[in-house]
């Protein structure tokens, strides 16, 4: 038989450290979702129940009856120069509004995640492994817009939307996105971990620029993308200011701001508050989980680059 190994006293304390810290993180959460089943009476008590006494339907019920929206409305290009009022050429049932503005977020923050991937790993690989004249100056630059707030650029941004005929549209918030420096930066710090002896293999086997990105690059830096992924994902999914200056039309508005809507018709009403926020939160854990891998891997990687 094997001797069981004593834990030192440091694994223990580790161990006990992070029990604790993890559930310090995920009591939140709990507490969201118990209160989205607990009565207004539950949630306003002095005393507050850790568990649910009475469950209850009721906020999630008020969050589907407040307002109803279109499921999807597709629109004629550009069709607001032309009358005035946009042209839709396909309009979808008319459900809960809040069934609307889950899939806004859901497209919103995918289609951010997808195009910011695809120009960050495009924009990191070329400053890392390509030579060209100003490469220092312009990385210099992405990094310095790394520390610019979004507030200073505001009224540039809207009045380009303004003029791409993308006001109130999810088109709005999410190009904004696309550009974001810290994903050239960390694409770029990812793919300096290439050799550069197997890209002059592959095009000495006269692979294209193309291919060799796509078959030799992008598995190495694909723990990298899956951490950016991630990262934009929750970025564009939390933008609250963007989506508040972007979005006005009750058909445009994302889960958070028609949440945000809701109160401003009625008194602050916590079940509702914490109905959307566990309602919100499910997209969030399935693509946390769908990633973790690859998030974990490259915050490893990351952690032991120069």
């Amino acid at each position: 038989m094997k001797e069981r190994k004593n834990k030192s006293p440091y694994a223990i304390g580790s161990a006990v450290v992070i029990a604790i810290l993890a559930f310090l993180f995920a009591f939140p959460l709990y507490w969201i979702v118990t209160g989205a089943f607990k009565t207004p009476a539950a949630i306003n008590a002095a005393q507050p129940d850790w568990f649910p006494v009475e469950w209850t339907l009721r906020n999630f019920e008020v969050l589907f009856a407040k307002r109803s929206a279109p499921l999807w409305e597709l629109a004629v290009p550009f069709s607001e120069t032309l009358t005035g009022k946009t042209v839709y050429f396909s309009v979808g049932p008319t459900p809960p509004a809040a069934f609307r503005w889950l899939i806004n977020t859901v497209f919103m923050s995918v289609a951010a995640m997808v195009l910011t991937c695809v120009t960050a790993s495009l924009a990191g690989y070329a400053l890392a492994k390509k030579r060209f004249w100003g490469r220092g100056l312009m990385f210099t630059l992405i990094v310095c817009a790394m520390a610019l707030p979004k507030q200073v650029i505001l009224i540039p941004l809207v009045r380009e939307m303004a003029a791409l005929n993308l006001s109130d549209t999810l088109w709005a918030v999410i190009f904004p996105i696309v550009g974001w420096p810290f994903g050239v930066f960390l694409m770029k710090q990812f793919s300096e971990g290439i050799p550069g002896e197997i890209l002059e293999s592959a095009r000495i086997d006269g692979a294209g620029e193309l291919k060799t990105f796509t078959s030799i690059a992008l598995p190495i830096i694909q723990p990298g993308i899956g951490a950016l992924a991630i990262f934009t994902f929750i970025n564009a999914w939390n933008d609250y200011f963007m989506q508040l200056i972007m979005l006005q039309n009750t058909g445009s508005l994302t889960i958070s701001l028609g949440i945000a809507k809701l109160q401003g018709e009625n008194a602050t009403d916590f079940g509702l508050i914490m109905a959307g926020a566990a309602l919100a939160s499910v997209p969030i854990i399935i693509v946390f989980l769908a990633f973790q891998k690859y998030f974990t891997k490259g915050i490893t990687m990351g952690a032991v680059k120069g």
